[in-house]
């Protein structure tokens, strides 16, 4: 009824972290430079843009130390992608079982594919795909799509929608085959191909232009006005 939390009025530092009793804890990069309220309990921390919740942490019962969401850094990340191997949120996400083994195999595959930058930013934008998806979704689809040799973030996102939906069947859109070295050939329907398989019918009629004629004979009309006048 009453609450046992403590205020604080923080100001978001350049690596999109606020101190709260001498602890860093990370919030969205877009935040960076402003000023956001942080409500402190005994056992986590909440983090307000207004009356919005923005960022939630388990508290550090420490001094000195942060907890980062690997999450909150990822928009940051899709710029550098050099920065992300080796990053403290990595480390922490890897820790905190977020950041799967499943996720280093498919990443280390997209890294031997495409090259570090290019293979990095395929990681980063399925780990996005977690904002609007269940985690164990997309880990499902990650390691579906690695079983194919399917190494980009569309056909990953239609993997862990696939297991989302309970869809066990052979999907109806036109499919592309994959063949993993030293395995068979796997059929993996990509996002693209999935959308269009699935647009709604048109029953719109054809366009006419009819309409149309009514100009041509207003424009006639205005032409022969003229060489009379002429």
């Amino acid at each position: 009824m009453f609450e046992t939390g403590r205020w604080f009025t923080p100001r978001v530092n350049r690596f999109g972290q606020v101190t709260v009793r001498s602890n860093a804890y990370s919030v969205p990069v877009r935040f960076i430079g402003r000023q956001l309220r942080v409500l402190l309990h005994a056992n986590d921390l909440v983090v307000y843009d207004g009356r919005t919740e923005v960022a939630r942490h388990e508290r550090l019962s420490g001094r000195g130390g942060s907890r980062l969401v690997l999450d909150h850094y990822l928009e940051a990340l899709l710029r550098k992608p050099g920065a992300f191997p080796g990053s403290t949120p990595l480390e922490q996400a890897r820790s905190a079982g977020r950041f799967t083994p499943v996720h280093d195999r498919w990443w280390a595959a997209a890294r031997a594919a495409h090259g570090l930058a290019a293979g990095t930013r395929a990681l980063i934008e399925v780990l996005l795909l977690a904002r609007h998806m269940e985690h164990e979704h997309v880990v499902a689809g990650l390691a579906a799509a690695h079983r194919a040799g399917a190494l980009a973030a569309d056909a990953v996102a239609l993997e862990a929608r696939k297991v989302a939906e309970g869809d066990t069947g052979e999907a109806p859109a036109p499919a592309r085959s994959a063949r993993q070295p030293g395995g068979p050939t796997t059929t993996v329907t990509f996002l693209s191909d999935w959308k269009l398989s699935h647009l709604p019918p048109d029953n719109r009629p054809l366009p006419s232009v009819a309409h149309y004629d009514q100009l041509l004979d207003r424009h006639g009309r205005t032409v022969g006005r003229e060489k009379e006048g002429s």
